[in-house]
Parts: structure tokens; sequence; C-alpha cells
């Protein structure tokens, strides 16, 4: 008779917390997957796209921690982060599913193509049919009353007075300067001014000065332009591949005669998230552990690319390739895009830097994994002993492909590495 009774409550009953709270941790992967899929159909720029990712993750993580003791909000502990809205005591909820329509309220704000979700997020919600339908609405309400609170929350970043704002490009020859084949404006040169959320200022961990421009033959700054000079020259193949591998340029422009079409890949921010959805299925991750890696992982980013801004338009440094081309070479390519933006610090090293230390502390250090992120766009697979030495890789391939001096990719590694830390040591995600 408890057999069939004990029975009749796992087919019926939701009364319990263990039917209710069921863990099933790739509906989340899947949910922010299919945000990475939109935002490289939308062709959002590298920082943007960083911002995206922070606030769908903390919808994600605020709407599902309620019911997890161990896990500590983030109100008050981001920038302006206050009074995040709680569940009625009186009601039932299922945060997973909470947690999934706070996702998809963000995103759908934040992103362009939202008719692409509507599919998806039909087949993610028949997941949870299971559910008594006072449970199911609760938790879509909830859901959608943290995704309204988060976007509230993004409204006051200084992103939408940013929107339109252009850079004055400076007649020097030392200062950055449009590069082919676009000669697109400088992308996002008002960035340091969005609201960090856990870095008191964009300019907290600062980059010392670069290299003083020169064209003597002895000077520091010729050293480092001769260096890339030589050996985008004389890439290896392997070489190659590293460069190709991490270049998550969102918007490749091809030029074959008098046509000219675009390729539309990863931004360096998705990149990082996929290798944590990689890393959380490999260490077997549940939901909530997950949902706190991309959090982490997300912050480490938007804060990364506020500060490393801050330093690429303090300075303008001039690229690598405008340099050889006025001063050495007129028909030197490097062998990589030249992205839309002043050189120094380098922003894949700082952003892959910051997110290394996000899953060291989240997932640990050492952990063996294989990257496949580029695999869909024909860059094959890579596999590293820790996510500090992939972080390396990613910043050595910048002067493999010609985009950056090695003393923007130093400096970027290092103030990555120190953001990171920084949010490690201040975001308390467990009590």
């Amino acid at each position: 008779m408890r057999k069939i009774i004990f029975f009749l409550m796992m087919i019926f009953g939701c009364t319990t917390q263990e039917i209710r709270q069921f863990d099933e941790p790739e509906i989340f992967h899947q949910v922010l997957e299919k945000v990475t899929e939109v935002i490289i159909h939308d062709i959002f720029s590298p920082p943007v796209s960083s911002r995206i990712y922070a606030y769908v993750s903390i919808a994600a993580y605020e709407a599902f921690i309620p019911n997890q003791t161990q896990y500590r909000s983030l109100e008050n502990q981001l920038n302006g982060f206050e009074h995040v809205p709680k569940p009625e005591a009186s009601k039932k909820y299922n945060f997973a599913l909470a947690s999934v329509k706070a996702i998809m309220t963000v995103a759908r704000t934040l992103t362009f193509s939202v008719e692409k979700y509507n599919d998806f997020e039909k087949s993610i919600y028949q997941k949870f049919n299971y559910l008594p339908a006072d449970i199911y609405e609760n938790s879509i309400a909830y859901g959608e009353q943290i995704g309204k609170y988060v976007l509230a929350y993004a409204k006051d970043d200084n992103y939408l007075k940013t929107r339109g704002l252009r850079y004055t490009v400076k007649q020097n020859e030392n200062k950055w300067q449009p590069t082919p084949p676009q000669y697109a404006d400088g992308m996002e040169p008002y960035w340091h001014t969005i609201r960090t959320m856990v870095l008191d200022s964009a300019g907290q961990f600062p980059a010392p000065a670069p290299f003083a421009f020169s064209k003597e033959k002895n000077s520091d700054f010729w050293k480092e332009l001769m260096e890339v000079y030589h050996t985008v020259n004389s890439l290896t193949e392997e070489q190659k591949k590293i460069a190709l591998f991490w270049d998550d340029n969102a918007f490749v422009m091809n030029v074959q005669g008098h046509v000219a079409f675009a390729d539309k890949k990863m931004t360096p921010a998705g990149h990082w998230m996929a290798i944590t959805r990689t890393v959380c299925r490999l260490a077997k991750k549940n939901s909530a552990e997950s949902i706190e890696a991309y959090l982490r992982v997300a912050l480490a980013l938007h804060e990364g690319f506020i500060a490393c801004w801050n330093e690429k338009y303090k300075y303008e440094k001039i690229r690598p390739e405008t340099a050889i081309n006025q001063f050495l070479d007129t028909k030197w390519t490097p062998f990589l895009q030249s992205p839309p933006f002043p050189e120094y610090t380098s922003g894949h090293s700082t952003i892959s830097a910051a997110s290394a230390e996000a899953l060291t502390y989240s997932i640990g250090d050492n952990i063996a994994f294989t990257d496949s992120t580029e695999f869909p766009y024909n860059h094959g697979v890579r596999s590293f002993d820790s996510f500090r030495k992939a972080a390396a890789e990613c910043s050595l391939s910048r002067v493999y492909g010609g985009i950056h001096y090695t003393s923007g990719c130093r400096e970027g590694l290092k103030m990555g590495e120190k953001i990171g830390r920084y949010i490690n040591e201040k975001i308390v995600t467990r009590k």
C-alpha cells in the first residue's frame, strides 16, 4: 500500500520540494545558448554583448535562488542593485521555471530578433507542463517580475545616453585611425561611462601608459611594431589556427573585387559563455552551480569591457596595421581584420583573463577541457589544461593576428586578472 501511495505522489503530487524543484541544468545551457544565437544574428558588438549576458545572467540567478538556502542574493552587492522582489510566502513556485521566464523577459527586451525565441521558448515551457496550474502561473509571474526589475536596473546604466555618440578621429600620426576594409567609426567610444556593477569605477585597475610613439628604430614602440610585422610575415600553420580560433570578430567584412559581404561570428563574450557551458557539463554541475558560474563569468565580462574601453579611448593608441602601412610597408595586411577601436589594451586579453579567474573560482584550478566553440565556424577545437592557459593563448593570438602589440596583450591580461580576482572577492554568492 505504501508503495502505491508513493507512486501516486510521484505521478500526481507536486506538494513536495523535490517534485516542484526538479534539477535539469541542461535547460539553462540551452536557453543561454539560444540567447547567444540571437546575439550573433543581431550582430551586437563585443561590449554590448557583454551587457546583455550580464543582465540575463543576473535575472537567471535572482529568480532561481529563493529556495536555495546556501546561495545569497546580489541585492546590495551590485552597484545600485537594491530591493529585489521576493516571492510571496503564501504561494508555491517552481524557481527553475521562474528563472527561464526571467531570462527570456530580459533577452526579449535587450535583443532585436525576438521572433527567434518564440518556438524555442514554447518548447522549454512544455517541460514544466507537469506542474499544477497555480504553481506554473506563480512561477511565470515571479520570473517576469524579476526580469522587469532587472530591466529597470539596466535602464539606469547610461547605455541609452551613449547611443549615437561618435568618436572624433584625431588627425595625429600617432593616434588610432579607422582601418580597412570598412574604415568604420570607433566602436563604443563612451563605453567607459557605462555604470560598473562591481568595480568602483572604470578606472579602478588602470594599465600603465603604453610605450611612447616613436619612429626611432631603437625605441620600444618601433621594436614592438617590428615584432608584429615579422610575426605575421612568418606565421606557422599552428599560429594561424590559434589566431582564427580566438578571432571572435562579430562582423568580418569580406571584399572580393567590387563585391563586399560580411560573416557573422561569435563575440569574445559569447566564446567565454560557451566555455562556461562546456565545463559545467563536463563537471556535471547542477542548475544552481551552473547559473552561478554563468553569473560570475558574465560579471567578469561586463566589468572587463568597461575597464578595457576606458584605457582604449584614454590612450587612442594606433593599430599595428595603420603604423606599418604609414611608416614601413604600404602593402602589408594583418592576418586578422583589425577591429574598429584603439589598440591599447587588448580587449580579448582583458576579458579572457577576467573570465578565467571567474571560472577558476567557480569550477576549479587546473581543470582540463576541450573548447569546441569555434568548430561551427570551421576553426576546429582546442584543448587546455586550465582556464588561465586558455586566456593566455587567447591573448597571444592577437599578436599572431597582427592586430595587437605584445604590450597591449600583456597589460590586458594583468588588468583582467585583477578585475576577475576583485569580483571573486567582492561578490558573495554562497552563504
